[in-house]
Parts: C-alpha cells; structure tokens; sequence
C-alpha cells in the first residue's frame, strides 16, 4: 500500500492530507485565528461544582468555561484507585476557587466548552508520558507478544537507571514497534525535560494560565501520522519544510529521505485531487463505482447514513446486487468517517440482506477497514431494525464544521418555505394590519419570486382580499429579500 503525506501551508491557514493508493483518506485543518487546543495543559481554577452531575466547570482562561467529570479527576495509577475514586462525590474532589492542573481532551464543540483531565500525558515519538502514574503500557495494535515483552523489558530498565526521574508511567505508541534503546533513551530523556518544564510554569503561573502548548499542526503530523508505509511527505512551503526536516532529523530519523520541498506552480491539493474531494465530502451524498449511492445527514445529536443501490441493477439476482453494493458501501464509509471526521453516534442503514452469510461478510469487511481508523471506533451490533450501531470518538470538529456554517437563509434547516406559503403568511399580516392601523393602503416588500406569484396564481385572491378590506394593495420587489423575507408597510 502506497502512502503519503501532503502539507499546504499559507500564513493563514494549514492542511494536511492522508493519500493511500491515491486516495485521499484523511485531511487536518489548522487554521491560525482558530487553532485547536486538544493536548494544551493549564492551570484553571474550579468556578462552579455540579454535584448532580459529578461534575465541574473550570475557568482555563477561554471564552467558555470548561467541563470536567468527576471519573477524569480520579488518578489512574492502579485500577483499583481508580475504580475507588471515581465512586466519591465531585464535592470531595474539588471546590470552588481551587487551582487544577488539567489538560484539554476535546476542542470546545459547537455551544459545549472543552472537555478536561487531570490525567496529564505528554506524547513524544515513541512514548506517552504520564506523570501522575507509574505503569508501562503498550498499544494494542502492536499484537506480537514476544515484541510486547521485550519493549516493556526495554522501557523498565530505561526508567530504572534513569535514578533521578523515577516518578512518573509510559504507554508505547504503535510506532515503537522495533525500536531500540538509544530510542527509549530519547524519548524518556525529551519527556522528563518537557515536564520538568512544565513543573516550572505551574508553579510560576496563576489560574487561569495556559502552561504548555502542543506542537503545530505539521509538527503533530509527523509525530502522529508518519510510519513505515508512508513513501513521501510533500510540502509547499520553503519555510515549514526546513521546520520539518529539522524536526525530523531529530526525532524521526528514519523519514529523514522522505520529506520533499514542492516548488511547483500548480497547487499541491490540486496537483493530487484532494481539493476536489474536499469539496465533495460537504456533500450529503456520496457517488458508489457501481452505480448505487450513500446519503450521510450529519446532525449535533448524530450521523445517519442510509445506502441505496441506485443504478446498480446487477447481473444475476437482486440478492447478489445487494450484496456487492453493502460490500462497497463498507469501505465508503469508513473512508467518509475518517475523511469528514464524524465522531459520536453513527447510524447506517445497509440495504437489508437476507443470506446470513453475505450479513457477515459486510460487517467483516467493514471491521477490516475501520481498523486503519486512527480515531477509536466501536460496533454495538445490529439493531431489531437491521441497522448498524457504532461510535467514533470525536475530538475535533468535523470537517463540515470547520469549513462550513448554518445558511443565513434557512437557518440551517435545509429547506425553505415554498413561495405560496410565503403568499397565504402575506395575506394573514395584512388581515393583521388592517385590524390594527388605519391606513389608505399597504405595500408588499418581498422577494421577486413571491412577487411574481402573487401578481400571477394568487392575482384573483389579492384582488378579492383587496375587495375584503376596501384597501388598495401594491407590490415591490426586494432583490436583497430571500424567498422566506416580506414585510408589509401601511402606504
């Protein structure tokens, strides 16, 4: 599998995107006026205790105060404590006016503020660092018992011989697979003396002070993202390029060969098509190869996507078609996941399938796929109904989100009322008028295509309204008007 990285940076704004065999899979936004806070650390102080909710908002100095549950208070050094402590009340806890040392989990989404912890962790290259525990833990997605093993057994004497830094638990990250000591070394090394300088800042500081910042979106990507099967990291700019290279030379050695500068005239999006898909991942409907399509409604309570067949008729029996197209659906869909980045509850309606067997190969196919998903993904199972029920954990704003808004026009609705409702409201305002003001007549403000009906289809009732209330009635259009805008003025 081919994989690269492409970067597009202005001062303005910075993206990133994922192409796999071409294909654009994931993009990050970062944009300079709005830069997302997820793994910034502060020191908040506690403004309100929500007993009845376990929870506390904290001033972390944004326009909204933050949201802490009572279970992320809770230190996580064994499970035993942790079980124990998220048992006691919020108001055991904390209190109002305490200073918090917290760390932001989730950007603040929509009206919600961010979401907090005080489980501090700091990711370097290989290693998460968190400094209220002492355990080793390694990713899930490194399966080989043998290397689980050998890197908990690396990573303990590391910690042992470093005598001066005893405090504090690591989780190796699935990019550690393989890696050697002088690695752990270096990660360890880097961690102690970020935190040392975070220490610094907290005790330095008052609440509410932000007391570290995480890295840049371009920065972050080569910590996170970079892994053995990406073949090339493309960047447009002079500057971030030389940024990159030296953080890599530094941290990420082995992609030291992979970074390129692109000095080309043509952008860079363009050059790979990722602005086109961009584009079509704001669309609710997304086109299948075989002819059938996806609908994905992206609501704040949850996403729902239903498949249809569409075009797609098949070449032996509606079974079989229904089948291939559940199977492509599959894969569709988790691309779209990551692509759009939907997170909470997830509802998709696969066609309904009446051979078990095709059943269980659509979900297996669509387990295989989401595996790749960076974000944490879980299947509930299949409703009474036959949909299928998962989560996605949601950090971020969705890419709809990010780059789109509620229309001014229909308020985020996505409909508009018809010209003749518009018609039948005008004429119940100026019933409403007439009972209330004395006036010679009253004059229509609205826009050219509720004009143009009441002037044409509704002419016999303006005509039998204007006999009703023995008033003249006139018309003017508003070109600045939208279709659901009129007012009605006593002329």
């Amino acid at each position: 599998m081919s994989e690269e990285i492409l970067m597009n940076i202005t001062p303005m704004e910075s993206r990133v995107a994922l192409v796999e065999n071409g294909v654009l899979q994931e993009v990050y936004i970062e944009r300079s006026c709005s830069r997302g806070i997820v793994g910034n650390i502060y020191k908040g102080k506690v403004v309100r205790v929500l007993p009845g909710m376990q929870a506390a908002f904290v001033d972390i100095g944004l326009e909204r105060a933050a949201f802490i549950h009572a279970s992320e208070i809770a230190p996580r050094s064994d499970k035993a404590a942790a079980v124990e402590q998220t048992e006691q009340p919020i108001v055991e806890l904390v209190h109002e006016g305490q200073s918090l040392v917290v760390q932001v989990t989730k950007d603040p989404l929509g009206t919600k503020g961010a979401r907090l912890t005080t489980q501090i962790s700091l990711p370097a290259r290989y290693l998460v660092f968190m400094p209220q525990n002492n355990h080793v833990g390694i990713s899930l997605r490194i399966e080989d018992e043998q290397e689980r093993d050998r890197l908990r057994t690396l990573v303990e004497q590391c910690i042992e011989e470093e005598s001066r830094q005893k405090q504090g638990g690591f989780i190796l990250r699935t990019a550690a697979e393989g890696i050697g000591e002088h690695e752990v070394r270096a990660d360890i090394l880097f961690l102690h003396r970020l935190w040392n300088s975070i220490e610094e800042n907290i005790r330095e500081n008052k609440a509410p002070a932000v007391v570290y910042e995480d890295l840049s979106l371009q920065l972050r990507t080569m910590r996170d993202l970079v892994n053995p099967d990406i073949e090339k990291i493309r960047i447009d700019s002079r500057e971030t390029f030389n940024k990159v290279h030296k953080f890599v030379k530094k941290l990420v050695p082995q992609v030291n060969g992979r970074v390129e500068y692109y000095p080309g005239e043509r952008p860079i999006f363009d050059l790979f098509g990722v602005e086109d898909e961009i584009n079509k991942a704001l669309s609710s409907k997304v086109q299948l190869k075989s002819g059938g399509h996806l609908v994905i409604d992206q609501t704040e309570a949850m996403t729902t996507i239903d498949v249809n067949t569409g075009a797609f008729v098949g070449h032996r029996n509606l079974e079989e078609t229904i089948f291939k197209t559940n199977l492509e659906a599959a894969v569709a869909i988790a691309r779209q996941l990551r692509l759009r980045n939907l997170g909470g509850i997830i509802i998709i309606d696969f066609i309904d399938m009446e051979d078990a067997e095709h059943q269980r190969q659509v979900q297996r196919a669509f387990d295989k796929v989401l595996e790749k998903d960076h974000a944490k993904t879980n299947i509930t199972g299949v409703s009474d109904l036959g949909l299928v029920e998962m989560t996605r954990k949601r950090t971020r704003e969705s890419l709809e989100n990010v780059l789109c808004e509620a229309c001014s026009t229909c308020n985020g609705r996505g409909t508009l009322k018809t010209a003749e409702t518009i018609c039948y409201e005008i004429f119940r305002e100026i019933l409403r008028a007439v009972r209330a003001y004395e006036s010679e007549g009253y004059l229509v403000l609205a826009s050219e295509s509720v004009i143009d009906r009441l002037l044409d289809e509704e002419s016999s009732n303006v005509a039998d309204l204007e006999e009703f209330i023995k008033k003249p009635i006139r018309f003017q259009v508003e070109p600045i008007y939208s279709q659901e805008q009129f007012d009605v003025v006593l002329a």
